[in-house]
């Protein structure tokens, strides 16, 4: 008789490692002052798709007896990526409100500059977008939408990974098993 795996608990640590990751890197990246950097954000999207391939690996390899489907091979990786979302949310929160509270104030000081910068916003647009940056650049609005970003993002990784992860068993064999 098959035993059921709680996809829930079986990855509970694996988004505890990446949301640690996820801290960890985020650290780094702050105290090299490469926070507004895109190259980081881009090395930590290469990092979060290797991590999520070998959690995924390991989930089917551990707890499905290395088969797993499609879906729920993206129905893993979109667990994990929820755990990560919401601990990377509370970091938002703490690294906006107790780690740096003049970070909002630099994040608003370099999109006015990149808005000024490229030279296709008119001067008035710019003042305008500014004002409602500050109204919804608060750590409370930054974390929920970083829960949202995270999950859009964790989702579509898990799709594509899940191509990769992906091995279901012959039915034939399995069923003359039994």
């Amino acid at each position: 008789m098959e035993e059921k795996v709680n996809a829930w608990k079986a990855n509970f640590t694996n988004g505890l490692i990446l949301g640690l990751a996820g801290i960890v890197y985020t650290l780094i990246v702050y105290f090299l002052d490469l926070t507004f950097n895109k190259t980081a954000g881009y090395i930590f999207l290469l990092l979060a798709i290797f991590l999520l391939y070998y959690f995924i690996k390991s989930y089917r390899d551990n707890f499905k007896h290395g088969f797993i489907t499609y879906g729920q091979s993206v129905g893993a990786g979109v667990i994990i990526f929820l755990y990560y979302s919401i601990i990377s949310a509370i970091f938002t929160y703490i690294l906006y409100t107790v780690i740096d509270t003049e970070l909002t104030a630099k994040m608003l000081a370099f999109v006015e500059e990149q808005m000024v910068k490229g030279g296709k916003v008119p001067e008035g647009t710019v003042d305008t977008v500014m004002a409602f940056q500050k109204k919804i650049l608060i750590p409370e609005i930054m974390a929920l939408v970083s829960i949202i970003n995270n999950m859009i993002f964790g989702t579509v990784i898990s799709l594509i990974v899940s191509i990769f992860t992906r091995k279901e068993g012959n039915p034939l064999i399995e069923s003359t098993e039994n």
